[in-house]
């Protein structure tokens, strides 16, 4: 074996121990995510409705959508969407009416308490920007690179989803 064939060997080897690091962080940055607004929702008062549910209610905000544009968009997988507006739908936190263009597809907005849900997260998130600021965790400029970053990685993966069979 050649002195650079070792050097990629090892190159390689630290990029996906890096990777599956990142993976794994990923994950659980999104369970925590879940159980910060678990926390929060149970600080209020609010038992009713889950975490995955608020974020729906919070990325929906003030448009009306369907189920295939919240799939679109990159939200949601289809099954776990379509339940949790249905249960939404039901407990009063969306209004839903079919399309009158096609009559299969339904569009959802928010309802008034649907919408206070979203304050709730919106307010969430706003005490979260201020304390990472305040606590010196993260700067602007610093989370602009990290965004970029993972909007790299999305767009891969979703390369890999479209175009690798």
């Amino acid at each position: 074996m050649s002195i650079h064939a070792s050097v990629d060997r090892n190159g390689a080897n630290a990029m996906l121990d890096g990777y599956l690091e990142a993976l794994a962080l990923v994950e659980r940055l999104h369970r925590l995510l879940l159980d910060v607004i678990k926390d929060e929702f149970e600080r209020v008062g609010i038992l009713e409705i889950n975490a995955v549910q608020a974020l729906l209610l919070f990325n929906i905000g003030d448009n009306e959508v369907t189920a295939g544009e919240l799939k679109t968009r990159g939200y949601y997988q289809g099954s776990n969407v379509s339940y949790n507006l249905k249960k939404l739908v039901d407990m009063g936190y969306m209004h839903h009416q079919r399309c009158e263009i096609d009559r299969r597809s339904v569009r959802v907005r928010l309802t008034p308490r649907g919408r206070e849900i979203r304050d709730i997260i919106s307010a969430l998130f706003a005490r979260h920007a201020d304390g990472l600021i305040a606590k010196n965790v993260i700067d602007h400029g610093t989370l602009g690179d990290m965004s970029t970053t993972l909007r790299r990685m999305e767009r891969y993966w979703t390369d890999q989803i479209r175009y690798i069979y």
